[in-house]
């Protein structure tokens, strides 16, 4: 517990000291964030804004699991994991990116960064990368980071990805990959469009996880082989990660949060959702994510059921994607869309911890 607890203080820390810096230096350089035309024009006030923010939620990250991890080493207990560095990987991964794409954007003069061609390549080479590698390291008990079985709570063993062979079953498994992290990275990406929206659901999930791999740690059959136990390798690295990437949103939210100072910009958006998407693949809730994450999945839905619609039929089923536009332009505030959005994404997170928890009962004998 003092190393969750290390992880999230020390990544808020960095995050939240680390971030006047680079509204200083982004200021200073004169670059900021470019405004769509289309957009709501209360929006048209946060053109210049700093961007790149991302990159402090990152060093919080890095520095919180490196300081952790040292610690670990030091006390013999935990350390540096393949499960905890393969997840960070491929957060940093995305994150890099997203700098990219931001890069063009504020210095190169193209107002669309990396080209769609460009981006998803960038997502299926580390998709693939970090597919293939969480299904090796074994450990003393024959645990990977990663498995075929598809999972909700935890492995679902009447479903495996991986029917049709060891060959076939790997090419499903790095396929379904693929399709998740795009799915999940893009999805913050689409949620980072009010002051702090992304970054405060973000602490949400991270919130709901540090929970859940925390009980996983506590209750895993590697240490006391009971009912109820979960088959997860290095949960108590995980529970780290996920209290770094708590610590680092809510340092960053203290300037992100209406009226933002910095927005975090694809550094931070597609970094995040590689987090999400790691932890949800290494701790085997791939599908418990979509309910924790549930703002994430509306905002991704919504922008599908636009564009779709408008292709069909020529006109726009919401006034504008993704959702959180949509409350906007029918005259909601931005900070009272942030706000309601925010409780949903509570209300989401609570409700994953609670099914989660609900299961461990049932599985244990102990009931409801």
């Amino acid at each position: 517990m003092t190393q969750i607890i290390i992880s999230g203080v020390v990544s808020f820390l960095v995050a939240i000291f680390s971030t006047p810096v680079l509204i200083r230096y982004f200021s200073a350089l004169g670059k900021g964030q470019e405004i769509r035309e289309d957009g709501p024009k209360s929006h048209l006030r946060k053109r210049g804004t700093p961007t790149m923010g991302g990159l402090s939620i990152l060093a919080g990250i890095v520095v919180a699991y490196v300081v952790v991890g040292i610690y670990g080493e030091i006390q013999g207990i935990g350390g540096f994991t393949a499960s905890g560095l393969l997840v960070l990987g491929l957060t940093l991964g995305l994150g890099a990116l997203g700098f990219a794409d931001d890069f063009i954007k504020l210095f190169k003069a193209r107002n669309l960064g990396l080209n769609k061609t460009a981006k998803l390549l960038g997502q299926l080479v580390l998709a693939l990368g970090f597919g293939w590698l969480v299904l090796q390291f074994k450990d003393d008990n024959g645990l990977t980071p990663g498995s075929t079985n598809l999972s909700f709570v935890r492995e679902i063993d009447t479903f495996n990805i991986a029917v049709g062979g060891a060959i076939v079953g790997t090419i499903i498994f790095l396929i379904f990959m693929y399709l998740l992290i795009a799915a999940w990275s893009n999805a913050v990406n689409l949620t980072d469009g009010l002051d702090g929206l992304a970054a405060g659901t973000t602490a949400m999930v991270m919130g709901a996880y540090t929970i859940i791999t925390f009980w996983q740690f506590r209750n895993s059959c590697a240490t006391a082989l009971s009912a109820g136990c979960y088959q997860v390798r290095d949960p108590l690295d995980l529970a780290v990660l996920a209290a770094a990437g708590l610590g680092g949103c809510l340092g960053f939210l203290w300037w992100n949060a209406a009226p933002a100072k910095i927005f975090m910009g694809d550094t931070g958006s597609l970094a995040l959702g590689g987090l999400v998407a790691g932890l949800s693949v290494t701790t085997q809730t791939e599908l418990l994510m979509v309910i924790i994450g549930a703002i994430f999945v509306v905002e991704t839905v919504s922008v599908v059921i636009q564009i779709v619609v408008f292709r069909t039929t020529g006109k726009r089923f919401f006034r504008m994607a993704p959702i959180h536009h949509h409350f906007e332009n029918g005259g909601w505030a931005e900070t009272a869309v942030v706000i309601r959005f925010w409780l949903l994404a509570a209300m989401a997170a609570m409700a994953g911890t609670a099914i989660f928890y609900g299961d461990w009962l049932l599985k244990s004998g102990l009931g409801i």
